[in-house]
C-alpha cells in the first residue's frame, strides 16, 4: 500500500496541474474515506489543501474525529455548519410528511448542500473537489446523486473499502476511525451497512472474487441495477 499511496499522490498533482488548477479541497467527515482522501491531500499539496467539516445536524463525533485527523496531519480546515441552511430549504419545500419516502429526500439534500461549499471555497481558491467514494460504493451505487459523487476527481474509486481500510493504516490514520461503523450521517442512528441490507465486506467479495450467497448477491445487484442512472451522464435524444 505504501507504493500505490505514493501513485496516488502523484496522479493527483497530474490532475490538479492538467486541470490548470493550484491545489485541492475535500470534505472531512470523520469517517474512514474522507479521512484518506485528506491526508492524501494535504501530501500531495502541502501548501494548497483545505478541508471543510460541514456538520448537518450530525453527530457531534464526526466533527471530533475530523478534527483528529486534521490535528494529526496538520490540514488547514473550515468549520461550516448546515443546520440553518437545511431548516430554510425545508420550510420552502414543505412538510416532509406530506410526502412518501420523505426521510431519504431530506437527507439527500445534506451532501448536496456540501458541496455548494466544496466548489464555493474551490472557486475561490483555484482548487479542484476531491472526492472520497470508493469502488464498493460506486458499484453499488450508494451515493447522492449530484452530492458527494459530484466532484472533480475520485482518488479511492480503484479501491473497494477493505482496500481503503488497509491505506488508512498505511497512512496513519487513526485507529479510531478505521474501526468506526460506516456511516453518511443522513440521520440519528443511520449507517451504511444498516440501511444497504449487507456488508461492505460482502460488496467487496462480490466485486472481487464473484462470491457471495443467494440473497447477498440478490441485493447487490439490485442495486447495481437499479443505480445506473446515477452512474452515467444524462441521456439525450439519439435522434
Amino acid at each position: 500500500m505504501k507504493d500505490y499511496a505514493d501513485r496516488l499522490i502523484d496522479w493527483m498533482q497530474k490532475v490538479v496541474r492538467e486541470a490548470g488548477a493550484k491545489g485541492v479541497v475535500f470534505g472531512m467527515s470523520g469517517g474512514l474515506d474522507s479521512s484518506v482522501v485528506a491526508v492524501l491531500g494535504k501530501k500531495a499539496f502541502p501548501q494548497n489543501s483545505l478541508g471543510l467539516i460541514m456538520p448537518c445536524y450530525s453527530h457531534a463525533e464526526d466533527e471530533e474525529h475530523a478534527r483528529m485527523v486534521s490535528d494529526a496531519f496538520d490540514i488547514p480546515f473550515q468549520v461550516i455548519v448546515l443546520d440553518d441552511l437545511l431548516d430554510l430549504f425545508m420550510s420552502k419545500f414543505g412538510r416532509q410528511e406530506d410526502y412518501q419516502d420523505s426521510e431519504l429526500a431530506v437527507a439527500n439534500i445534506k451532501p448536496r448542500l456540501r458541496m455548494i461549499c466544496l466548489y464555493y471555497h474551490a472557486a475561490r481558491r483555484g482548487y479542484l473537489v476531491a472526492g472520497s467514494s470508493n469502488r464498493s460504493e460506486i458499484s453499488a451505487g450508494y451515493f447522492t446523486k449530484y452530492g458527494d459523487n459530484a466532484v472533480d476527481f475520485m482518488p479511492l474509486a480503484n479501491l473497494v473499502k477493505g482496500q481503503v481500510r488497509e491505506l488508512a493504516k498505511e497512512l496513519g490514520v487513526p485507529q479510531e476511525i478505521i474501526e468506526k461503523p460506516p456511516s453518511g450521517g443522513l440521520w440519528p442512528g443511520q449507517t451504511d451497512e444498516g440501511e444497504m441490507g449487507v456488508t461492505y465486506d460482502d460488496i467487496d467479495n462480490y466485486l472481487l472474487k464473484d462470491s457471495g450467497d443467494k440473497r447477498t448477491r440478490e441485493i447487490i445487484e439490485k442495486m447495481i441495477k437499479d443505480s445506473e442512472h446515477k452512474k452515467k451522464m444524462p441521456p439525450v435524444p439519439d435522434f
